[in-house]
């Protein structure tokens, strides 16, 4: 504690500088008288005056002492020191009532990346995410829901709205984009502050009404063929060919595949992405719903000819997910936890 008394002084010094007690151009008392009223040595006392000349609060005059400087700066910002005290915000649980995770998994996964991959974990994530959360990804999806995508075309990214973003500094934004109307409204939100401009397509009774798409003028879809938000419709495959067929191979379609882990007992429903052969289909999912809203990672899986169009663009850009954080995900993933999680609540909900 001893070692620690000259930021005692100087700190004892500063707010009285500060609050007036000692004024502008005023002398302060001598090192010795000094020592003498805070109880410690003389070099206590100059390490503690130093301190205070090197940050302008005071200002050494040889032989003569020292000498409090101006400072208008404390008042610049006006307000009592009340005012200026931090306002704590109250901690709020926020948590959702209908997360079901077995966190004991999840701890257990975490003690084991970090016990197994140290230094990994402190180097820099490659543009796309690390490859062995995209590996993970590739892997899980051709196993659960029959998917094939190349961990290439894999891009990891910090949950759908970043996604978006991403969709439109990839395809311009030159294009008309449409979105379900009514369609969950950070879609829309997005596209408008990526300046984008939007059309919306009216929503029927399996998808979006065949007269909407007929004659519209877009360039880019984004359709959720699952379930979509908020009016629970789930596509046919008739209602999919059709979208494709939209498509052409000349047009994108960025396929939300939001909550689409929860599929009825069977076989899942075939995603616009296989169906069009990993061709004209972007497809955007989130571990959100399946895992947990804290859960900000999500993934996009680019067509092969939009890929060196995004190295282009973005490829100079950092992932923003912590290497730590898709590490964690790629274990859980790849050891079998996740899909035991997902067949789990599946069994709940159905």
């Amino acid at each position: 504690m001893k070692s620690k008394k000259y930021l005692s002084v100087y700190h004892d010094i500063k707010s009285k500088i500060i609050c007036g007690e000692f004024k502008a151009g005023e002398k302060l008392p001598s090192k010795r008288i000094m020592a003498d009223r805070s109880g410690c040595s003389v070099i206590t006392v100059e390490k503690a005056y130093n301190m205070l000349a090197d940050e302008g609060y005071i200002e050494p005059k040889e032989r003569s002492g020292y000498f409090v400087c101006k400072l208008d700066i404390f008042n610049a910002g006006g307000g009592t020191e009340n005012e200026r005290a931090i306002k704590y915000l109250e901690e709020k649980n926020t948590a959702s009532k209908n997360i079901d995770f077995e966190y004991s998994v999840w701890f257990k996964t975490i003690r084991k990346v970090i016990a197994e991959n140290g230094e990994k974990l402190f180097l820099k994530s490659p543009n796309k995410g690390c490859e062995t959360l995209r590996n993970a990804i590739a892997g899980y999806l051709l196993r659960y829901r029959g998917m094939l995508a190349q961990p290439e075309r894999i891009i990891i990214g910090s949950g759908a709205e970043q996604l978006y973003e991403i969709v439109v500094r990839v395809l311009g934004r030159d294009k008309i984009y449409g979105i379900e109307d009514p369609s969950y409204k950070q879609i829309e939100a997005v596209y408008r502050v990526e300046g984008a401009q939007i059309e919306k397509l009216k929503m029927g009774t399996d998808g979006i009404k065949s007269s909407a798409l007929k004659n519209s003028s877009i360039d880019v879809l984004h359709v959720t063929p699952f379930k979509s938000y908020p009016t629970g419709v789930t596509t046919s495959a008739l209602k999919r060919y059709e979208y494709l067929k939209w498509a052409g191979g000349t047009r994108y379609i960025v396929e939300d595949d939001f909550n689409s882990e929860f599929f009825s007992p069977g076989q899942p429903i075939e995603s616009l992405y296989s169906m069009g052969g990993g061709k004209s289909v972007i497809y955007i999912n989130t571990f959100s719903k399946s895992l947990s809203p804290s859960m900000r990672m999500g993934y996009m899986i680019l067509p092969e000819e939009l890929n060196e169009l995004y190295d282009k663009k973005l490829g100079q850009f950092s992932c923003s997910v912590p290497v730590l954080d898709q590490y964690i995900l790629a274990e859980f993933i790849r050891s079998g936890n996740f899909e035991r999680h997902l067949n789990r609540m599946r069994r709940k909900i159905t």
